[in-house]
């Protein structure tokens, strides 16, 4: 007799199936707007720059970018269930050693490429936010990391 009966496999089968647990659902985290609650000129402001236009807006990113994907640039990302851990160790894989750091009571992680090159990330329960901000190849106007943490304190400010 086939097809009815059970063989061990199978009954191995179903205990790994049965101790395995399901993925938990991401707790929803604050909202943060278009942008990360912040507008265009207080990014312009910020990145000191004399022009600086919006190259795209989503309702979970936004870049701001001066002469083409090359040039000096600001980007804004929010990640909903995503965790801030994977974003900090590729932050470190290409060569900006992630350091540990407090927005406005909440843990995040700074990565830095001389005063070039700037990125925060910011932890909400399960989801967090990211600032980028680069000078490329300009000279820079403000400091990157003073940009990027004043823009994400200005979007920790404002999440609802």
């Amino acid at each position: 007799m086939s097809g009815c009966g059970g063989s061990d496999d199978s009954a191995d089968n179903s205990d790994a199936a049965a101790t395995s647990a399901p993925a938990k659902p991401a707790a929803p985290g604050p909202f943060f707007g278009e942008c990360g609650s912040v507008t265009d000129q207080e990014v312009l402001a910020a990145f000191a720059m004399p022009a600086l236009p919006v190259v795209w807006r989503n309702s979970v990113g936004c870049v701001w970018e001066a002469s083409g994907p090359q040039g000096p640039s600001v980007s804004f990302s929010w990640y909903r269930g995503s965790p801030i851990g994977r974003e900090a160790a590729g932050s470190g894989l290409i060569g900006r050693p992630p350091e540990t750091i407090d927005v406005k009571g909440h843990p995040g992680f700074k990565g830095s490429a001389g005063n070039q090159l700037c990125e925060i990330g910011v932890q909400f329960g399960d989801d967090f936010i990211h600032w980028s901000v680069t000078y490329a190849d300009v000279p820079a106007t403000a400091d990157p990391c003073k940009v990027a943490n004043d823009l994400a304190e200005l979007t920790v400010s404002r999440a609802k």
